[in-house]
């Protein structure tokens, strides 16, 4: 690869990404974070702001000692100097030599508009903020990238000014000079002009870089037009993370840049990678993956229009326009009442089942009539292989329910108390169980797996894990169809089960019944 083939990945997920609405990272998730970046091969982690916070003082600290990277370099992130101020006074300058970071990324006023009035000092005095802190960092032996903050506002606003600014950190020693479009109003007609204007103005003195905000929708395709007109870095989080309405999404730019542009971004054999990891960080953060994620989503590749999944039994490619094992995700056939034979009959081969036509067209129709009640069997995985596995002949003997009540109590103190009396048939024998829990699916729970216990006691290792209940016709009010979404875990696999009902005890029972024979059937 030669150097202009080559796009340099800078994450700042670690600092960045924790300042979207309601995430938040412990030092011990970011360091996990870190890891797994380095795994994927990204060039440049941006760790944070030390001397910002604790957590970032303490992050640096163990990274230090605790973190050994094999491709990726770890960056300290911060400020030039203050105004009329010295680079040898200066905390923030400071804190970034004590990072011992051999990388470290300022962010720089090239909006005039900005060092005028939120600065409140003059064009000249917000040049020389850049020369003397960039020339301070390269004496201190550090590798200085500099985000050009509001860059594509300041170029519209004054391109003299901007470009100035520009030649400020080229000449103190800055390796790379990265335009921000910091307020993301930009779009890709915007900086397909104004990059290539920068490019032409600077040459080869050092490495444009792009970091895009998403508030147009454009941040991604914004970053790509940065490329195509010369940029060589693109800074982003994973999963789009970022105030606002998020940053540059890494998970669709990179493969954007490396499978459709012919970039190299990633080091060989890690773009597989990249879904493991776009969940890594999604879990650690406690912020679900959006599913229709391009690339990394669970949908990215989830067919459901019989028409699709016909054509790609015969051509994979038909309806895909990548291969998803190139970004580590994978084909899914969605099956409901739109699913076609070959939906069903690929469906079927997916699970290991063997089906012939009048099986086939059993599904076929279960499917209709069942949706046709208020069942979603796209988004029930186990109960729709449970109702395969019947179609084709099987029948569960793990054990029959007789019958179920539910009692709710009040006391004279106003609490609730609910008790739910289970009787099943496990074999030929008869258990009893009642028992107590802080509402009817808990108290329905309980009783059941008292039951079941002591003749399956591998249901010990299965968990519900979210309950999710919708009402299906409002206009019925109180008496409305409701359906029920149960997810469960052993704890290596994850699946949901789902019931439908007037009568929400019932909905739910039926979606808990579903996952614990869904458990047993494929527990060790």
């Amino acid at each position: 690869m030669t150097k202009q083939q080559l796009v340099e990945v800078f994450d700042t997920t670690l600092r960045d990404g924790m300042q979207v609405e309601g995430v938040s990272a412990s030092v011990e998730d970011k360091l996990r974070i870190a890891e797994q970046l380095d795994y994927l091969g990204v060039h440049f982690i941006e760790g944070g702001w030390p001397g910002a916070n604790p957590k970032d003082i303490e992050f640096f600290a163990r990274a230090k000692k605790e973190l050994t990277f094999t491709t990726s370099a770890l960056v300290a992130f911060g400020s030039t100097r203050r105004p009329l101020g010295k680079v040898d006074d200066d905390a923030t300058l400071r804190n970034l030599i004590e990072a011992q970071t051999s990388a470290v990324c300022i962010v720089a006023k090239a909006w005039d508009y900005h060092v005028e009035h939120a600065l409140q000092t003059t064009l000249e005095e917000g040049i020389a903020m850049v020369s003397d802190s960039v020339k301070y960092l390269t004496a201190n032996d550090r590798r200085v990238l500099v985000d050009m903050e509001h860059f594509f506002d300041g170029f519209k606003s004054n391109p003299e000014f901007s470009l100035r600014v520009l030649e400020a950190a080229i000449i103190g020693g800055a390796t790379h000079l990265v335009l921000c479009d910091t307020n993301g109003g930009s779009l890709p007609s915007d900086v397909l002009h104004i990059v290539g204007e920068v490019k032409k103005h600077i040459g080869d003195d050092a490495t444009i870089g792009i970091h895009c905000h998403d508030d147009t929708g454009c941040a991604v395709a914004n970053s790509l037009a940065a490329v195509q007109s010369g940029a060589r870095h693109v800074q982003g989080t994973l999963n789009g993370l970022g105030e606002r309405t998020g940053n540059t999404n890494l998970t669709t730019v990179i493969p954007n840049l490396q499978l459709k542009m012919g970039f190299e971004c990633l080091p060989e054999g890690r773009l597989e990678r990249l879904t493991a990891v776009s969940n890594y960080v999604a879990e650690v953060l406690n912020r679900p993956l959006n599913p229709q994620a391009p690339y990394v989503g669970s949908s990215a590749f989830a067919h459901k229009a019989g028409l699709h999944v016909s054509a790609i039994s015969r051509a994979k490619d038909a309806y895909e326009h990548i291969a998803p094992e190139l970004v580590g995700n994978g084909t899914r056939f969605l099956v409901s009442e739109m699913a076609g034979r070959a939906t069903i009959t690929m469906k079927a081969e997916e699970l290991g089942l063997t089906m012939d036509g009048p099986a086939v067209n059993q599904v076929i129709d279960d499917l209709k009539r069942l949706e046709h009640e208020g069942y979603h069997f796209e988004a029930a995985d186990a109960s729709l292989e449970l109702l395969m596995r019947r179609a084709a002949g099987w029948q569960q003997n793990f054990f029959s329910v007789e019958s179920m009540r539910v009692i709710t109590d009040e006391s004279s103190a106003g609490t609730f108390t609910t008790e739910a009396t289970v009787k099943v048939w496990i074999g030929d024998h008869r258990e009893v169980r009642v028992a107590e829990g802080n509402g009817p699916v808990n108290a329905i729970d309980t009783a059941l797996r008292s039951a079941l216990l002591e003749k399956f006691p591998q249901l010990s290792r299965v968990h519900l894990t979210d309950y999710k209940v919708r009402i299906l016709d409002s206009g019925s009010a109180t008496g409305a169809v409701t359906r029920v979404l149960l997810d469960a875990s052993d704890g290596e696999r994850n699946w949901t089960t789902i019931g439908v009902s007037s009568n929400i005890i019932e909905a739910s029972w039926r979606a808990l019944e579903e996952s614990l024979i869904f458990g047993l059937l494929h527990s060790k």
